[in-house]
């Protein structure tokens, strides 16, 4: 698959670099993306969350009232779950979220994620840029000359950027990540993949395993 290359004022450069069709013409699978999505998102989670059960509920210890005789249930303890202010029935104790996938089904997802944006044409190949020192002014004008001012847009740049990352960082319809931090959910968040030329042969070489 051949793609042209774009220099940062969204202009053709009159080169074009081709895509390896074993990681950008790949036949999607779904299931793939949606395991390692769920595995992402499971991952965010903190889980820190804590109901108190009856055990762990202050209160006296006391029989509130007769066992017989009532004409109402028995009831030993003020913490019991049956009343307002007693314990939690199975609440939610922390835990972890997270789950292992295995490297090759987490691999193929990213395929069919790229190959997802690649077929949706909403995937753009720009020379690298830098600048020379952090300014989110500089880097929303090439958002504007990309037509990306207004959409989620993901760039992939081949090494860590520091200027261009701090340019980006205020801005929450745009993320910037290098190769290796490249993942299923935030190629698919995005409305629009950039891939910078210094970044091709790390992702097909990283994927092509």
């Amino acid at each position: 698959m051949e793609v042209k290359v774009l220099d940062i004022n969204g202009k053709e450069t009159g080169r074009t670099v081709t895509l390896s069709d074993s990681v950008f013409a790949i036949e999607p699978n779904n299931h793939a993306v949606y395991l390692d999505v769920k595995q992402y998102l499971a991952n965010q989670r903190q889980g820190t969350h804590k109901a108190k059960e009856r055990a762990e509920v202050t209160g006296s210890t006391r029989k509130i009232k007769k066992q017989k005789g009532t004409g109402t249930a028995r009831a030993g303890s003020i913490k019991s779950p049956v009343f307002k202010g007693g314990g939690t029935i199975f609440g939610p104790r922390p835990r972890s979220y997270s789950f292992k996938l295995n490297k090759n089904l987490k691999r193929l997802a990213r395929k069919s994620a790229l190959t997802i944006k690649a077929n949706e044409s909403n995937l753009t190949v720009v020379e690298d840029f830098t600048f020379e020192t952090p300014n989110t002014k500089n880097f929303i004008n090439v958002l504007k000359a990309l037509g990306l001012e207004n959409k989620k847009s993901l760039f992939v740049l081949g090494d860590t950027n520091k200027n261009v990352y701090l340019s980006s960082r205020n801005l929450k319809a745009s993320n910037v990540v290098t190769t290796s931090e490249l993942n299923t959910y935030a190629i698919l968040n995005a409305n629009n993949l950039v891939l910078l030329e210094g970044s091709l042969e790390g992702i097909q070489e990283n994927l092509s395993k």
